[in-house]
């Protein structure tokens, strides 16, 4: 089954989820931590906000797709939803080289280099 692409509807409520600085933090904290995720309480700390801010802020993202949680023990651990980011990097790029591909290079040059195949990153 092929997915559909990311709409511009999808894609702006992305964008205004991550239009605030603590989700935006609150995303890249969550891409950091990779695929495991973060315990809210974790998260809270690393981004500096209360349990209840953070609560708030993680629900808004979850609505827009970009994070995942889920339950273990008495914690939620929250994750990126990768899929989804890539889907809004993509909309992003779709139509970007218009026939030209030295106009995408550099971004396709940045994402190439920021994840190596060892597991190590390049990206900071």
């Amino acid at each position: 089954m092929i997915e559909a692409e990311m709409d511009e509807t999808q894609a702006l409520e992305a964008f205004a989820a991550l239009a605030q600085e603590h989700r935006l933090r609150l995303v890249r904290s969550l891409v950091t931590a990779g695929p495991d995720g973060m315990a809210s309480g974790v998260l809270a700390e690393a981004v500096g906000v209360t349990a209840a801010t953070v609560s708030h802020h993680l629900k808004e993202l979850s609505h827009a797709g970009l994070v995942a949680s889920r339950r273990e023990g008495r914690s939620i651990i929250y994750s990126a939803a990768y899929p989804v980011l890539s889907d809004l990097i993509a909309f992003l790029m779709r139509d970007c080289c218009q026939g030209r591909p030295e106009v995408c290079a550099p971004a396709m040059a940045a994402l190439a280099n920021c994840c190596l195949p060892n597991g190590e990153t390049a990206c900071v």
